[in-house]
């Protein structure tokens, strides 16, 4: 992907303390990614509003299902995580 540089004003700290964590090299990257999550969500939020707009708003039933499906998956690939390491004290 081409890039292009381009001028932006962040508050002093927050850009301190990224490049911090990433280094200089990182700050571009992390930035552009960071960008790139907002749009994913302002594209979700696009259908959500779409969703509802033709099917209805969305019911908390249906909020409470979908959250516990995802807790449901987080346990899961945790589980998995948890598997796949190696017990380090035995040996």
């Amino acid at each position: 992907m081409a890039t292009k540089k381009y001028t932006v004003t962040l508050p002093e700290e927050l850009a301190e303390e990224i490049r911090a964590e990433v280094g200089s090299g990182g700050f571009s990257r992390y930035v552009a990614q960071a960008i790139e999550r907002q749009r994913e969500r302002d594209h979700l939020h696009e259908f959500v509003g779409w969703w509802e707009g033709e099917h209805g708003d969305v019911t908390d039933e249906e909020l409470a299902g979908a959250e516990a499906e995802r807790l449901a998956l987080q346990r899961r690939h945790a589980d998995r995580k948890a598997r796949s390491v190696p017990d380090r004290r035995a040996g």
